[in-house]
């Protein structure tokens, strides 16, 4: 009999839960078919892989944590700078420099180690996404590892070990080329060396793909398809170990994603657009730059010199535009924004020092892409129609996989309806540790999934709405006792 259990959470980056199939992935279905599915799983705003990480291991909505996108503005540097947050050693540095605040709420890591346990994760995402795992792994002793990224790695014996038995670490690879060798490797990694050596109490497995594909084939296309069966093979291995000792060892599993995706239907240039009324704008704080027009799926503008009437002003031009979907700034009052025809920002979870002075969404639908798969959207990048996009409020994009399957969940082969979301992970994982939830964490203990007789509270829906002129926005969300998710956000004029 195992004393204490242990807990593995396997993450599919961008994996729509739609995609999961018994003839795509038989091993996902696989842990269907033996655990519970979180039927209503969401990832948080804004729909980003670096915001939505980071809501897993603090527990906490982006308001909480800090990390308001992939990348932000960085006002608290004397001159702002541009953060791009896949720079792990940036990051670490950004940590340092704010006397280790990069995040506004502690970690997984952290609350593990406070309490004499251990994390371990093994990730082919970006080095810095990795680093957003567990950014004071090397503070404290435990063990992260990228499947293709040194910078990113600590500590180095146990790198160096892995390396000798396994052959070095597989380079990266072009983004238009699906990563499969980097899903093998740290799949061997944890197989063959850090379960056998290590026994973290917690180890995170985080395959990168199918996002990367995604974004540069299409989320229904033939390679994106490909590398999500390729995964899918690898972690039938994590199962196959699991059915075979993992289990018996109390491990229970975790399999999920941080976000959906849709795709691309209309190229637009918010920049061409704000220049047409005036602004000077720029992707990076620089000279003769009067507003900061961060790249990305999810739009967010920092006023170099954010006054009240220049926030008014640049609201009031983006929603004249057909691209422009919801749009969020400071509060206010509990529900308005300062800005006319926005939503306050508080309502997205979203109120941070680094957040934007206007943040927005671009506009989606229901459109059905050359693949089959509901919802398009504008977007504002330099490829092609078709591919796949994320950071938004579309229900496709906030729809995550949400999977648990161990001696912990007993009602396996069934469905939890009720809604859930990527906060709840950690909370989760901490109760079946015997350690308490801190009051910082905004997501609950999914106690359907642990005692399914048991009562969650009181479960409720609500919806907000903003105009300016022709523009109309709608925010739907809904709550499980104290917890909030985000439903969904529509815009039509």
């Amino acid at each position: 009999m195992f004393e204490s259990p242990r807990i593995l959470v396997v993450s599919f980056d961008g994996l729509r839960p739609d995609l999961v199939s018994a003839e795509l992935t038989p091993n996902l279905w696989r842990l269907k078919g033996r655990g519970v599915t979180l039927a209503n799983h969401r990832t948080v705003y804004p729909s980003e892989t670096r915001s939505a990480f980071p809501s897993l291991v603090t527990g906490a909505t982006p308001d909480r944590h800090g990390m308001v996108g992939n990348k932000y503005v960085d006002r608290a540097s004397s001159p702002f700078r541009y953060i791009d947050t896949s720079d792990a050693v940036l990051l670490r540095q950004l940590d340092l420099e704010s006397g280790g605040n990069l995040y506004s709420a502690p970690s997984l890591g952290e609350l593990l180690a406070r309490n004499g346990r251990s994390l371990a994760v093994l990730s082919t995402n970006t080095a810095g996404t990795t680093r957003l795992f567990h950014h004071k792994a090397e503070d404290l002793g435990h063990i992260r590892l990228s499947g293709h990224f040194k910078e990113a790695c600590t500590p180095e014996n146990v790198l160096a070990g892995i390396e000798a038995q396994l052959g070095p670490l597989p380079p990266a690879l072009p983004k238009t080329e699906p990563d499969r060798a980097g899903q093998d490797w740290i799949t061997s990694a944890f197989l063959h060396f850090i379960w056998p050596r290590c026994r973290p109490d917690v180890t995170i497995l985080s395959f990168g793909e199918p996002d990367v594909t995604s974004h540069f084939h299409g989320t229904g296309a033939g390679e994106t398809k490909s590398i999500i069966a390729h995964c899918d093979r690898q972690f039938g291995r994590v199962l196959d170990w699991w059915d075979a000792e993992g289990r018996a060892a109390g491990v229970q599993i975790f399999a999920i994603s941080d976000h959906g995706h849709i795709t691309g239907h209309t190229r637009v240039s918010i920049a061409d657009g704000l220049r047409q009324a005036g602004f000077s704008p720029g992707v990076a704080p620089a000279k003769g730059v009067d507003v900061v027009v961060v790249p990305g799926q999810v739009g967010a503008l920092y006023l170099v010199e954010p006054d009240e009437a220049k926030l008014k002003s640049l609201v009031a031009i983006i929603t004249t535009e057909p691209w422009c979907g919801s749009v969020f700034t400071r509060a206010r009052d509990a529900i308005y924004g300062i800005a006319p025809g926005s939503l306050s920002r508080h309502l997205v979870f979203a109120d941070h020092p680094r957040a934007p002075d206007v943040a927005f969404s671009f506009r989606t639908d229901d459109s059905i892409d050359e693949f089959g798969l509901v919802g398009g959207t504008f977007y504002d990048n330099d490829r092609r129609t078709g591919l796949g996009l994320h950071g938004g409020l579309h229900p496709k994009e906030l729809a995550a996989l949400g999977l648990a399957a161990g001696t912990a969940f007993p009602a396996a082969g069934t469905s939890s309806s009720l809604p859930s979301g990527i906060c709840d992970v950690a909370p989760t994982v901490l109760h079946l540790l015997g350690l308490d939830r801190p009051a910082t964490m905004t997501g609950r203990v999914l106690r359907e999934l642990l005692e399914p007789s048991h009562g969650c509270g009181i479960t409720r829906e609500e919806a907000f709405e903003a105009h300016l002129g022709s523009y109309r926005q709608l925010l739907k969300r809904a709550h499980v006792g104290e917890a909030s998710y985000l439903v969904g956000g529509w815009v039509s004029s």
